[in-house]
């Protein structure tokens, strides 16, 4: 398919709205194939992935941007993290029993909040921005983030199911310096009625369109009186950042002789990694191996 795991960057050319367009196929089916995620917990999950490219696609950064869902409800934690590139993995966790499909997102997290955390790659400089779980659905929280961190007027669009997920995101750009005392208040309301139109005519974009048209018909359906430049597309991927030598770290972390206390009881020690559900096993030879040498100070002392 045309536009399949990619990013795509648009702009309006005579006002300041600018619009980012999103899907993931292969690479939503890779974060989630090795979950047996029910259908619920799947839209959330999938939905919140878009939404955190799109995010990822306002900001600047250089190492992770992390969105975190914790609440007290059936979905207790959610976590998506971005990186440069537009790589991700993602994961959620849910107990008890869920609402039906179509539930609103505080009776699934049971309320709770979004946090989005921003962090260069030497975690030296951290962003984090707060959202209640309050609103019905994941993307009024999100335009309730904007409104809030960026103070950008902004709407979204998202969708997932099992096999793809999609988002499209409109933020209304500050109008600059250009306008004169006299003409500013012509100027902010045509700008004004711009914007409305854009809203107006991308509110026509239903869900199936939005999973399934290539990224430039559908912006040719929803804008085509617009002048709009389309950016060339950026790709997107899953990649988890689990590595032997993170696991190393965190057996190291546990000690010798705990290590080989799980490796008596179980006759291996295994770490599983919560995004990407791989298994890493260590036997008696690999423990010997592992304490034989002195550790790194610097190594990472957990697979996120």
């Amino acid at each position: 398919m045309d536009g399949s795991d990619t990013l795509k960057r648009f702009i309006f050319e005579r006002f300041p709205v600018r619009g980012h367009f999103v899907r993931l196929d292969a690479s939503w089916r890779a974060l989630i194939e090795h979950h047996d995620y029910p259908d619920v917990i799947r839209t959330a999950l999938g939905e919140s992935a878009a939404a955190t490219l799109l995010l990822a696609a306002t900001v600047k950064f250089d190492g992770r941007l992390t969105l975190q869902l914790q609440g007290p409800g059936p979905m207790h934690l959610l976590v998506v993290q971005a990186h440069p590139g537009y790589s991700l993995r993602g994961v959620a966790r849910w107990k008890g029993e869920l609402p039906a499909t179509g539930a609103t997102l505080p009776e699934l997290s049971g309320g709770g909040q979004i946090v989005v955390t921003i962090e260069n790659e030497d975690r030296t400089s951290r962003y984090q921005g707060v959202v209640p779980v309050e609103a019905p659905h994941l993307v009024n929280s999100f335009e309730d983030y904007f409104e809030r961190s960026e103070q950008l007027p902004t709407r979204l669009w998202l969708v997932a199911n099992e096999t793809c997920c999609a988002g499209l995101l409109l933020q209304r750009l500050p109008m600059g310096a250009s306008a004169s005392s006299e003409t500013s208040d012509t100027v902010l309301a045509e700008a004004d009625e711009d914007w409305n139109r854009i809203l107006h005519l991308a509110g026509t974009l239903t869900a199936e369109e939005l999973a399934h048209l290539p990224a430039d018909e559908l912006l040719r359906r929803l804008f085509h009186e617009e002048d709009v430049r389309v950016f060339d597309p950026a790709p997107v991927s899953f990649r988890c950042a689990c590595s032997r030598e993170r696991v190393d770290s965190i057996i190291r972390s546990l000690g010798e002789a705990e290590s080989r206390d799980v490796l008596a009881e179980q006759g291996a020690v295994e770490i599983k990694c919560e995004f990407c559900n791989r298994a890493w096993r260590y036997d008696a030879v690999d423990i010997g191996a592992l304490f034989s040498v002195a550790p790194d100070a610097d190594s990472p002392r957990a697979l996120h």
